[in-house]
């Protein structure tokens, strides 16, 4: 965690491009990790859960563009530098 900004040092803003933990392309194929691009910050809307009375549904920080097409999101321990 970056102390100055609050954001991990995988990801410096809206452009970068991290290396992501994601879901694989089909039904029951476990995690694969995947390189995209940051294209928007929801820092400013991710909420505790216990604040909204539920654990499911939660908003995630980061929204990415994967490199095979996908829009995926995921908080900071998702991210890394790509390779």
């Amino acid at each position: 965690m970056n102390e100055k900004n609050g954001e991990t040092d995988a990801v410096t803003g809206v452009g970068s491009r991290v290396t992501v933990t994601a879901p694989g392309p089909g039904i029951g194929s476990g995690s694969v990790a995947c390189t995209g691009v940051v294209i928007e910050d929801y820092a400013d809307m991710v909420i505790d859960s216990a604040s909204v009375g539920r654990d499911w549904a939660p908003v995630h920080r980061w929204a990415i563009a994967l490199d095979d097409g996908r829009l995926i999101f995921a908080d900071d321990d998702d991210l890394a530098a790509p390779d």
